[in-house]
């Protein structure tokens, strides 16, 4: 949370990042989530899915190019 104001990445809100920051627990961003219908969730999942897959594939680029 950049200024700490409890605003979120760019202003969307709290829980709106990547799940990278203080508030990470061992389930990301979807920590603290509670009450959400079936489809909310799903599309919280699949959004997550998206955001995870996206880091794996710098990731695995990272690591080509070290390897060489």
């Amino acid at each position: 949370m950049p200024a700490r104001d409890g605003t979120g990445p760019m202003g969307y809100g709290p829980m709106t990042g990547r799940g990278m920051g203080p508030c990470r627990s061992g389930y990301g961003r979807l920590a603290g989530r509670r009450y959400f219908s079936t489809q909310e969730t799903l599309s919280e999942l699949k959004e997550e899915e998206r955001d995870l897959e996206a880091d794996l594939a710098v990731v695995r680029e990272r690591i080509t190019i070290l390897q060489g």
